[in-house]
């Protein structure tokens, strides 16, 4: 105990020569006032043997652990103990910043999201010969999912602003989960069937506008590309577990268990994230000023016990003028619109164009279709960290989401040429390209949808809200477009890849002339 009283001392008032003797000499910035040297001297060392028998009791209150068993960090390095049947450290992300846990279970919802966007498309087969839907119910029973999604982007963004992303999403996965797991209830009564669908659509469009505010008001810039794409990346991921579950699992539980099974196992999930995600938030910790993307005059969460009026006002206070005044804001729309026809329509019809153009038989179409999402998520993990580094290291962030951005449209616009002319290619290599082309699409989560935060994180899910909105229409009028070129001019390339391609290129170039990542305060105009 000696020994290490004197090492304490020695750190703070004593100096240490190479020779034999001991020097102590009195710090000049410290004079002596009130007691003696020795005294003082003894009043340290006694403070500091309370501090350490303090700090022991504490740390062995909190371990759990007698207090005969509490052991010196020191000697445990020193004795070899504290080795791995030692660690208390568990679970193992008990210690990460909460802004990585938030990352985590969001990007976790989104894997759920994804999956659960094709359930009905596994049981409606079987509920159509249940209860005699013809081909324009069953059509109506699946677009009412898009009813709900597209009319709940701008409303999920202003109460994502108003209450906090984090509360936003957690009632957008409990309402879509509640809502499938009552599908097998209601449908034998088609107005209540729909709704249901509609609530599916309307939980799952709240969820990217919560998470996009989640991301702006806790993480920092030179952190945000890989955020973004950790968190939306899910989405592939989730459209990965989806296909294959639909192939490998979906078959014999329909089967065995009949075709409500399959809703009452997506419903669960959803449901078990949100008490895990319970559990996550009582971990409450404060938001360290450094991590903080913008001066945060809103709490994360707010009570739900705001009132109509409060909320009325806030409608009323979001610039919603300023944003339309704004080339970057319309960069961004227009941008969105074309990424997501693109998207959409590709990933309607490509299993159909493997299938009918490309002579790959139902299995092989359906196994190829899902090769794109899967390396998208190889992609979006180089993309971020490439964009990360870039700012890091001073790259303007507007030039970074710019090539970013014109990399995710003249990638899959170049294989879509390319797999539009007649040059010889054998079917497996036309599904090469596209997989390539559309994979480096997954370079947009480093670009535009990391613009919104970069811009105004204040309004980040609002901003969202906007542009999703705007990507939504591609997934009701390009997809029946789409269809409709196609009987007209039994043309792939003019049906599908034509208007693509166009979308593609004529982003590019609105992206490039009018896109900025420069903040701006969108603030209102008397």
């Amino acid at each position: 105990m000696a020994a290490r009283i004197i090492s304490n001392v020695d750190s703070n008032f004593l100096s240490f020569s190479y020779g034999t003797s001991i020097k102590t000499p009195i710090p000049r910035t410290q004079p002596l006032i009130g007691f003696p040297f020795k005294k003082r001297l003894n009043f340290e060392a006694l403070c500091s043997i309370k501090e350490r028998e303090r700090e022991r009791e504490i740390a062995a209150e909190k371990q759990g652990l007698a207090s005969g068993v509490v052991v010196d960090d020191e000697l445990k390095r020193k004795e070899g103990v504290g080795g791995e049947g030692f660690d208390l450290n568990w679970p193992p992300w008990k210690n990460l910043p909460q802004r990585y846990k938030l990352i985590g279970t969001t990007s976790l919802a989104f894997v759920i999201c994804n999956m659960d966007k094709v359930n009905l498309s596994i049981a409606i087969i079987p509920m159509s010969h249940q209860f005699g839907w013809n081909a324009s119910v069953a059509g109506l029973v699946q677009s009412s999912f898009f009813w709900g999604y597209a009319l709940s982007q701008l409303p999920g963004g202003w109460l994502s602003k108003i209450f906090g992303g984090r509360r936003v999403l957690e009632v957008g996965v409990l309402v879509w989960s509640l809502a499938t797991a009552m599908v097998p209830l209601l449908a034998g009564f088609m107005p209540g069937l729909v709704l249901s669908r509609v609530l599916v659509g309307i939980g799952e469009g709240v969820s990217p506008s919560a998470a996009t505010d989640m991301i702006a008001r806790t993480v920092p810039i030179e952190e945000r590309s890989r955020a973004v794409s950790f968190v939306f990346g899910g989405l592939s991921f989730g459209s990965v577990l989806g296909s294959n579950c639909r192939l490998v699992l979906a078959p014999p539980l329909i089967e065995n268990y009949g075709w409500g099974s399959v809703f009452y196992i997506f419903g669960s999930l959803g449901i078990a994230w949100y008490l895990i995600f319970q559990v996550i938030k009582e971990d409450n910790l404060p938001f360290a000023a450094s991590h903080q993307s913008w001066p945060q005059t809103v709490p994360m969460t707010k009570s739900w016990t705001s009132t109509l009026q409060d909320l009325g006002g806030s409608l009323t206070d979001v610039p919603w003028k300023e944003f339309f005044k704004s080339k970057a804001v319309w960069a961004m729309i227009y941008t969105h619109f074309c990424g997501s026809w693109g998207h959409y329509c590709c990933l309607s019809w490509l299993p159909t164009y493997f299938s009918e153009e490309l002579d790959l038989d139902l299995t092989e179409a359906a196994w190829v279709s899902v090769l794109p999402p899967l390396a998208s998520i190889f992609v979006t993990s180089i993309a971020s960290q490439l964009a990360d580094y870039w700012i890091s290291n001073g790259v303007e962030t507007t030039v970074v989401r710019k090539v970013c951005q014109t990399i995710a449209f003249l990638s899959p616009a170049t294989c879509m040429i390319l797999s539009s002319l007649d040059l010889g290619l054998s079917p497996w290599q036309v599904v090469a390209i596209l997989t390539s082309g559309l994979a480096l699409s997954s370079f947009a989560l480093s670009g535009l949808y990391c613009t919104h935060q970069d811009i105004s994180p204040e309004y980040a899910s609002v901003l969202l809200g906007i542009t999703n909105t705007v990507g939504a229409v591609p997934g009701i009028v390009g997809v029946a477009l789409t269809g409709y070129l196609l009987d007209t001019t039994h043309s792939w390339g003019m049906s599908l890849f034509a208007p693509s391609i166009f979308f593609y290129l004529t982003g590019t170039v609105v992206w490039l002339a009018l896109a900025s990542s420069k903040p701006q305060s969108f603030s209102k105009s008397d």
